[in-house]
């Protein structure tokens, strides 16, 4: 049977009440009818000249997530420290979810920034993602919008993959065609895609407003957190800030200088600020490694640092 006679077949049969359940076509089918006119009965559509063509994308391909490789690249934490870690994530996500789903669409939109490189924004961006793909009742969609680096593209081996900048550089390409999809329940990924010179004057558009919207209204239920360079050194992550409706700012515990902080948080719009992530802390009871603390984002919290 040709593809057009069974299109047409799952059509007439969508529309005979005695035919039992209609059979929705695959992403694979290639639709090439229209519904008849008026006047006309499905079985003389039969006989029409197909008139339009709707090509479906076809299905990604499913990411598989190296967790051996994600900590052999020091994006995990070190082998028993996983639970410690995990309660510490889930202090950090729980207020993002409850304002995410409480908000309006730009709440959804979560950035996580740093003020210097080495601060370990890619690090929990990473980590953050994973929890969240943990609950039961959203799903996380890690966006990699830093465009010079594109740590997150790199670590996950899709950094040759098309990603954001090409879908802000080609506006007829369907961002969402884009997102990688994973073996981890309720996790995708959109790569950074293609690096151009002109990212910064990209990532300032109307059409990355735009992408970014889309991508938090496919679900209700979806975050979209994005990993943006370090504010202190590139353009790019300043004009992402307008884009959010909450941002979160690492820095490195004993190394990140307590200046570039308070001048990262100017870049901020206070309102849309949740937290500052404490990375690589120890506390005083020798506690491990990669250890955070988690500021509301008051203004001695920068005295911490």
């Amino acid at each position: 049977m040709s593809l057009i006679e069974s299109a047409l077949q799952k059509l007439r049969r969508a529309g005979d009440p005695d035919a039992g359940p209609a059979e929705v076509p695959s992403r694979n089918d290639r639709i090439l009818a229209a519904s008849p006119p008026r006047g006309v009965d499905s079985g003389a559509a039969a006989k029409m000249a197909p008139v339009h063509e709707t090509v479906l994308p076809e299905p990604h391909r499913r990411l598989t997530v190296d967790f051996k490789a994600l900590r052999a690249a020091g994006y995990l934490p070190e082998e028993g420290l996983e639970r410690r870690f995990a309660d510490h994530y889930r202090q950090i996500k729980r207020p993002l979810i409850e304002k995410a789903l409480c908000g309006g669409p730009d709440a959804r939109l979560i950035v996580v920034t740093s003020a210097l490189p080495g601060d370990g924004k890619s690090f929990t961006s990473i980590n953050l993602a994973l929890s969240m793909a943990r609950e039961r009742d959203v799903s996380v969609l890690l966006v990699d919008a830093d465009a010079p680096r594109a740590h997150v593209s790199e670590v996950f081996r899709i950094r040759d993959q098309p990603g954001l900048l090409d879908a802000l550089v080609d506006e007829s390409l369907e961002v969402e065609t884009l997102v990688e999809y994973t073996d981890v329940r309720g996790l995708e990924i959109l790569p950074a895609g293609r690096f151009v010179e002109n990212a910064t004057e990209l990532l300032a558009s109307a059409r990355m407003s735009q992408l970014a919207a889309r991508l938090g209204a496919r679900s209700s239920r979806r975050l979209v957190v994005f990993d943006t360079a370090p504010l202190l050194v590139s353009s790019e992550s300043r004009v992402m800030l307008r884009i959010p409706g909450q941002v979160v700012l690492v820095a490195r515990a004993g190394v990140t200088p307590r200046q570039a902080v308070i001048d990262a948080l100017a870049h901020v719009d206070r309102t849309k600020l949740q937290g500052l992530i404490l990375n690589q802390a120890r506390f005083a009871s020798g506690g491990g490694y990669y250890e955070y603390g988690y500021g509301a984002g008051r203004d001695e919290t920068a005295g911490e640092f």
